[in-house]
C-alpha cells in the first residue's frame, strides 16, 4: 500500500476534479483574457476548446455539461428578457420597431443569399443561419451606462429594435426546430400555431399575476429565487410541450417578470450572480468543448464559412443602422451608436447554432454542420470586439458634445446621500428597497443606515438589537451590490441623533417609516417625525408599505399648489421618476393647472423615459377625490410642506386624519421637500417664507365665490 494512491489518466472523470477544473477556469479565464481585452464570453468558449476532445482532452463533455449547459442556455435567454428595458422600448416604439424590422430583414435577405450562393447550403439551413445574423446581444451596453448616456434617442431605439429582432429570430428558430420534431403537413402548422398561441398567452397573462401574488405573500429571499427559476423552466417546458424550443419560453418569462424584478433589487442581483458565476460559464465551456478550431486552418470550408458569417453579420447591421439614420434624419454619430450596440452576436446566436447543430437531417447530416459551429465562434469574437470599439468611440463623442446634456440640471448637484434611520425590524427591508429605487445609480457609498440609542437607556439589549438591525440593512443592500455606511450613536433622543447625523455626514435625504400609534392621543406621524421636520430642512420621506416595493403597479402623486417654488421641487420629481422607471410602473401626477404644466415640462424634458400621466386636482383640501384613483396595489405619494414654507396650506393640518380615514389600506409616502436655509424656531412676519396668510384670504374668496354662484 502506497502513501498516496494516485491513478492519473486523461480525460479526468472523477466528479470532484471535473468540478474543480471547471471552477478554476471560471475563476482565471476572465482575469487572463480581461488583460487582453477579449470578451469573457469568448474566454470561456476558448477555455472549453482547450480542455475538450479537440484540444488537450482533459475532460469529456459528460452529462454534467449537458445538464448545466441546458440550465445555462435557459438562463441566458431569461436574463436577456429580464434585462430588457421595456419603458425605453415604449418611449421610441415606432422608431424602435422600424429599426428592429430593418435589423431583422436585412440580415435575413443577405444571409439567405450568401448562404445559398456563396456557401451552397439549402434554404432551411440558410434561413436558420440568417436568423443568427439577425439576433444580437447588447454586450456593449455597460459602456453606455459608464458614460451616463442611457437616455439618448439612439440608445433607446436600439433597445427597442433588440426586443423586436431577438423575438423574431427566436420564433424562426423555434419554428424550424418544431418542423424536425414532427411530421410536416397542413395539420402540423395548425396545431403548432394553436398550441404556441395558447401557451404563449398563458405565460403572458398568468405568469405576472402569479409572480405578483407570490412576491406579496412570501418575502424570503431563497423562496423568491427558487420561485423565479421554477417559472423559467415551467415556461421553457410549456414551449417544449408545444413543439417549440424551450428558450423561447425562457425569454418570454424574462419579459413578463421584467416589471416585478427591478434592476437594482437584491433578487435581480442574486439571479445575475448565480447565472454569471456558475450556470452560464458552464454552458459556454460546454460549447467550446464541441468546437474544433483546427478545422479552420485545415484548408477546408470552415475558414470560408467563418469569414462569410462575420462579414455578412457586420455589414447587415451597419446597413440597418444607416437606413434608419436616413429615414429619421439622425446624426452620423447616432448611426454609429446604433451599429455599435447592435453588432455583437452572443446569447441568441449561441442558442441557435447549438440547437441547429443537434438537428439531424434524413441524410444523416446536421442542419448546421461543424463548419458553421466553428465559424460562429469566430463571428462572435469579431463582432463583440467591433461592437465594443465602435460603441466606446461613439459614446466618447457624445460625452464630449455639450448638446447631449439637455437632461442635466443647471449647475452642479450636491452628492446624494440617503439616510435610513432604523428602529423597527419589520420595516427595514421596505425602507432599504425604497432607498435603492430612488438613489442615483451612478453614485457609490450614498446610503447610510443609522441606529440611535437614547442616552438614558443603558440596556445592552438595545445596543445589540440596534447592531442586528444595522447588519440586516447592510445585508439587504449588499444583495443589490450597494454598500451601506452603518452608523450607531448615543444621543439625548432619537430625533436629536438623526439631526446631528444629518449634519455630520452631509445627508441630503431621509427615509423613515410611519410609526404605529401607541394610544388614542398619539399623533399620526408621531413625535419623532414632527421633531425631525422642525430640526432639518432636508427632504424627508415618511413611508408605509403594505406590500413589497417591486409589486407596486402605479405611483399616484398629489402635489399642492405652489409646490414648484420649493427648493426641493426638482429633486423629488427626479426620485419618483427614477422609481417609476426602475419599477416599470406609471407615475400619475395630480395638481392644479399651473403646477401641472410645470410638472409636464420637467418630466418631458428630463425624464421622458418614465411613463407618466397628469390630471387636474383643484380641491386639494379634500383627498377623498383620490380614493377612486388609488387601488390596493398603488402607492399614494402626498407632497406636503413644513409650516411657514411657500407651498404650505392650512388644509395640511387635516392631512393625517384624511390619510388615516381614506387610505388606511394603501401604501403611502408623505414627502416634505428640501428647503433653503436652516430650521428656525421663530418665523418673522416679514419673512417671505413665513406663514402664507394669503392662502387664508384665498380660501375666504373661494367660499364667497361658491356662495354667490349658488345664489
Amino acid at each position: 500500500m502506497t502513501l498516496f494512491d494516485i491513478h492519473f489518466a486523461l480525460p479526468i472523470t472523477d466528479p470532484t476534479w471535473v468540478f474543480f477544473i471547471v471552477l478554476i477556469i471560471i475563476l482565471f479565464a476572465p482575469m487572463i483574457l480581461g488583460r487582453l481585452h477579449i470578451p469573457h464570453i469568448i474566454g470561456m468558449i476558448l477555455a472549453g476548446v482547450l480542455i475538450g476532445e479537440h484540444g488537450f482532452h482533459i475532460l469529456d463533455r459528460d452529462s454534467s455539461f449537458e445538464l448545466f449547459g441546458k440550465v445555462g442556455l435557459f438562463y441566458i435567454m431569461f436574463l436577456a428578457g429580464l434585462e430588457m428595458d421595456m419603458e425605453d422600448f415604449k418611449k421610441n416604439r415606432t422608431k424602435g420597431v422600424v429599426f428592429g424590422w430593418f435589423t431583422f430583414i436585412i440580415p435575413m435577405i443577405l444571409g439567405v443569399w450568401s448562404s445559398m450562393q456563396l456557401l451552397g447550403y439549402n434554404f432551411i439551413t440558410a434561413v436558420l443561419l440568417s436568423s443568427m445574423y439577425a439576433s444580437h446581444t447588447l454586450v456593449a451596453y455597460p459602456i453606455i451606462s459608464r458614460y451616463g448616456l442611457s437616455r439618448l434617442r439612439s440608445v433607446n431605439i436600439t433597445i427597442g429594435g433588440t426586443a423586436v429582432t431577438v423575438t423574431l429570430a427566436l420564433i424562426i428558430l423555434a419554428v424550424i426546430s418544431g418542423m424536425y420534431k414532427g411530421e410536416i403537413n397542413s395539420m402540423f402548422w395548425i396545431l403548432l400555431l394553436t398550441k404556441v398561441s395558447i401557451l404563449g398567452l398563458l405565460i403572458i397573462y398568468f405568469f405576472p399575476r402569479i409572480g405578483r401574488w407570490f412576491f406579496r405573500k412570501y418575502d424570503d429571499n431563497v423562496m423568491q429565487f427558487v420561485f423565479v427559476l421554477a417559472m423559467v423552466f415551467l415556461g421553457g417546458g410549456l414551449m417544449a410541450f408545444a413543439g417549440m424550443e424551450g428558450i423561447l419560453g425562457a425569454f418570454l418569462v424574462g419579459l413578463v417578470l421584467n416589471r416585478l424584478i427591478p434592476h437594482v433589487s437584491p433578487l435581480m442581483n442574486r439571479l445575475e450572480f448565480v447565472g454569471n458565476a456558475l450556470f452560464i460559464p458552464y454552458f459556454l465551456i460546454g460549447v467550446g468543448m464541441i468546437i474544433d478550431i483546427q478545422s479552420l486552418f485545415a484548408g477546408g470550408e470552415a475558414l470560408k464559412v467563418a469569414v462569410v458569417m462575420t462579414v455578412i453579420a457586420t455589414l447587415s447591421k451597419w446597413l440597418a443602422a444607416w437606413i434608419t439614420q436616413k429615414i429619421y434624419h439622425m446624426q452620423p454619430n447616432e448611426r454609429s451608436m446604433m451599429f455599435g450596440l447592435s453588432n455583437a452576436q452572443a446569447a441568441a446566436t449561441l442558442a441557435a447554432v447549438l440547437i441547429g447543430h443537434e438537428i439531424i437531417l434524413e441524410n444523416g447530416e446536421r442542419l448546421l454542420n461543424d463548419d458553421v459551429l466553428n465559424g460562429t465562434v469566430v463571428m462572435i469574437l469579431f463582432t463583440c470586439v467591433i461592437s465594443s470599439l465602435v460603441t466606446e468611440r461613439s459614446a466618447r463623442r457624445f460625452a464630449t458634445n455639450e448638446d447631449v446634456h439637455l437632461e442635466d440640471q443647471e449647475g452642479k448637484k450636491l452628492p446624494e446621500k440617503i439616510m435610513i434611520p432604523i428602529a423597527n425590524p419589520s420595516t427595514i427591508e421596505d425602507l432599504i428597497n425604497l432607498a435603492l429605487v430612488i438613489k442615483d445609480t451612478k453614485q457609490k457609498n450614498d446610503l447610510i443606515a443609522l441606529n440611535v440609542i437614547n442616552d438614558n437607556n443603558n440596556s445592552e439589549n438595545k445596543e445589540l438589537q440596534g447592531k442586528r438591525n444595522l447588519e440586516k440593512a447592510a445585508m439587504i443592500a449588499a444583495a443589490a451590490d450597494v454598500p451601506v455606511t452603518m452608523v450607531s450613536r448615543y444621543d439625548l433622543n432619537i430625533a436629536s441623533g438623526i439631526i446631528h447625523t444629518i449634519k455630520e455626514y452631509d445627508v441630503t435625504d431621509v427615509v423613515i417609516g410611519l410609526h404605529r400609534k401607541a394610544n388614542i392621543v398619539d399623533s399620526f406621524f408621531g413625535n419623532l417625525a414632527e421633531s425631525l421636520l422642525k430640526g432639518t430642512h432636508r427632504e424627508v420621506m415618511i413611508a408605509k408599505f403594505l406590500m413589497p416595493v417591486n409589486t407596486l403597479r402605479r405611483i399616484n402623486i398629489a402635489v399642492p399648489p405652489k409646490a414648484e417654488y420649493e427648493t426641493g421641487f426638482l429633486k423629488w420629481i427626479e426620485h419618483f421618476c427614477r422609481m417609476g422607471s426602475i419599477l416599470g410602473c406609471r407615475v400619475h401626477f395630480f395638481s392644479n393647472q399651473h403646477t401641472l404644466q410645470l410638472l409636464q415640462q420637467v418630466v418631458k424634458k428630463k425624464y421622458s423615459n418614465t411613463p407618466s400621466e397628469f390630471s387636474v386636482l383643484d380641491d386639494w383640501d379634500d383627498l377623498l377625490l383620490l380614493t377612486g384613483q388609488v387601488n390596493f396595489d398603488h402607492l399614494l405619494v402626498v407632497i406636503s410642506a413644513r409650516r411657514g414654507s411657500i407651498s404650505y396650506d392650512p388644509s395640511f393640518e387635516r392631512l393625517p386624519s384624511q390619510l388615516g380615514k381614506y387610505f388606511a389600506n394603501n401604501s403611502l409616502i408623505v414627502l416634505y421637500p428640501e428647503q433653503f436655509g436652516e430650521p428656525q424656531e421663530i418665523v418673522s412676519f416679514s419673512d417671505p417664507r413665513g406663514y402664507n396668510e394669503s392662502q387664508h384670504y384665498d380660501q375666504v374668496g373661494k367660499w364667497f365665490y361658491k356662495w354667490f354662484k349658488k345664489g
